[in-house]
């Protein structure tokens, strides 16, 4: 039985890229489709990061009742390019006592290693630039990589601030990775599979009838989803995460001694790694590609893609606009003793989904989201109480 013919739009992108390297020999045309792949990517993802720099601020400036950027092009659409060339033109201070070499390829690194994540991520029923089996795994290889490059830039800038500021965010990277890999682990339980093209082919479908079978619209897949979403802030130095680069606290953290467009690549990798989480988010609890309903497949894969990522990444802009810093201990006690704990509790909720699949009635699924949403539900509000601080009696006294 052959497979339906895909629609038009949805082959477009790799047919012109086919139609392009036609020419080329059979031998060169799988390298000239990965420089293709690759160019698509850094086109693509630094054209996203200068429009998002730009959403941010204006984002932030109306939530602060100010105008934000608007002289720069019409309504400011120009901004990034100028601050591009700007950080360009600016001159490159490189401290005396630092590592040269290190201390220019700790920037780069950090780009490079955050780009890598995107070759793994299934953005259409046919953009993918790298299928492997084990691309979950690759993923965070690569994300985690990117904890290198920030110690490197501390310790080569030779700087007290610059070191502290490295091991603080080196502390707060590798807790919030535990409930980070935590939290996906459903995930794999549930498809069975660290291909993430597969992962999205398991989320065909309805639930019930109703919902798309999205792993979100489960009790184990929104609590994993939610511990994600916080991880993958805390991950990306985002606020109310953003304590490496706490300025009231540590003036820059580990960028106090880089300047230039050295430093503008520091924030580079900062959007290139929000959106590279945004986007496996996407792909293990929101559909990733799939359209919610049959009737909306019209719409391209890669359009669906877009418009779940960007959903996730105005939310992290609003997130910033709303919540104010944490205690770096407010911080630790979160991951420690919250998400933590939490995300192990959400492995015996998926356990208990898998257990109870033979419940296909009516009657029987209604108990089967019961009975999981309750093995995480109970655990949230026994670690929420216990982590409160204790109340005080306060005492008021009236002058005479």
């Amino acid at each position: 039985m052959t497979a339906p013919a895909l629609p038009f739009l949805e082959t477009l992108p790799v047919a012109a890229r086919d139609w392009v390297l036609s020419p080329l020999p059979a031998t060169l045309q799988p390298w000239a489709k990965a420089v293709v792949s690759i160019v698509a990517i850094l086109a693509v993802f630094g054209l996203l990061f200068a429009a998002l720099t730009l959403a941010e601020r204006k984002v932030l400036a109306r939530v602060q009742n100010r105008p934000g950027p608007n002289r720069t092009g019409p309504g400011g659409l120009l901004q990034p390019f100028a601050d591009g060339i700007k950080m360009l033109t600016k001159e490159d201070i490189v401290p005396t006592s630092a590592h040269p070499v290190l201390h220019f390829l700790a920037p780069v690194l950090l780009v490079g290693f955050s780009l890598l994540c995107y070759a793994v991520i299934p953005f259409g029923q046919t953009l993918v630039a790298l299928r492997l089996e084990a691309g979950l795994l690759y993923f965070f290889a690569a994300g985690a990589s990117t904890e290198l490059a920030i110690f490197m830039a501390g310790w080569a800038s030779r700087n007290k601030y610059s070191v502290l500021a490295a091991m603080r965010a080196l502390a707060q990277l590798i807790s919030y990775e535990l409930p980070l890999l935590l939290s996906v682990v459903p995930v794999v339980v549930v498809t069975g599979t660290l291909a993430l093209p597969r992962i999205v082919e398991a989320q065909a479908g309805l639930t019930l009838g109703l919902l798309p079978a999205w792993h979100v619209f489960t009790p184990w897949g929104a609590a994993g989803f939610a511990l994600f979403l916080v991880s993958a802030l805390a991950e990306s130095n985002r606020s109310p995460f953003d304590l490496p680069e706490a300025e009231s606290e540590l003036i820059a953290g580990h960028l106090t001694e880089y300047s230039g467009f050295k430093y503008a690549l520091f924030f580079m990798a900062e959007y290139f790694g929000l959106t590279a989480l945004c986007g496996l988010g996407v792909t293990l609890f929101l559909g990733g590609w799939q359209a919610p309903y049959a009737f909306l497949s019209f719409i391209p894969s890669y359009a669906w893609f877009g418009l779940k990522l960007l959903g996730l990444v105005g939310g992290f802009m609003w997130i910033r606009a709303t919540l104010p810093r944490l205690r770096m201990d407010q911080l630790m006690r979160l991951a420690w003793k919250f998400l933590v704990p939490l995300a192990l509790c959400n492995l015996a909720s998926v356990a208990a989904w898998q257990l109870t699949g033979s419940w296909s009635s009516w009657l029987g699924g209604i108990g089967r989201y019961a009975l999981s949403a309750a093995l995480i539900a109970l655990p949230f509000l026994g670690l929420s109480r216990a982590l409160l601080p204790p109340r005080r009696h306060r005492t008021y006294r009236f002058a005479p």
